[in-house]
Parts: C-alpha cells; sequence; structure tokens
C-alpha cells in the first residue's frame, strides 16, 4: 500500500473526532476522484472502504452522477435478471 503523508498541522486541524477522521479522508478523496473520472467506480468505492450500494448512496447525496461504462452496466443487468 502506498501512503499519502498529510502534515501533522493539517491532520491535527481537521473538525472531526480522531477516530472518523481516516475514513472520511478516504471517502472525500474517493469521490472527487471518480466525479473527475479519475478512478473507476470499483476502484474509488475500494479507496472509501465502502460497499458497491453504499459508494453509490454516498455519490447520490453528494450530487455526484454515476458514470456507467457498458462493462458495468452489463454487470447490473446481468444482476437484475437473476
Amino acid at each position: 500500500m502506498t501512503a499519502i503523508e498529510i502534515p501533522e498541522e493539517v491532520y491535527d486541524a481537521l473538525r472531526l473526532p480522531e477516530d472518523e477522521r481516516e475514513g472520511v479522508m478516504r471517502e472525500e478523496l474517493a469521490c472527487s476522484l471518480y466525479d473527475r473520472r479519475a478512478l473507476s467506480f470499483g476502484k474509488a468505492r475500494e479507496l472509501a472502504g465502502l460497499s458497491k450500494r453504499e459508494f453509490g448512496e454516498l455519490l447520490g447525496k453528494r450530487g455526484i452522477e454515476r458514470h456507467y461504462t457498458d462493462e458495468e452496466l452489463a454487470e447490473d443487468l446481468d444482476y437484475a435478471d437473476r
């Protein structure tokens, strides 16, 4: 795993409980990179540490549109046919 170094002053300035900081930062980064199309849905949700449904709901709460690839659409249609 590759680590991102965050200056102590910045980390300490976060207005979040200590036990929530890493999760919130992962979600923020995942949403931002997904929105910029720098990460796929699967990789962004992996970064966020969320299930497909949870990450989809997070995107919806933030008003970030889901961008489907043809492969993702085929997977979803296959799943819906089950």
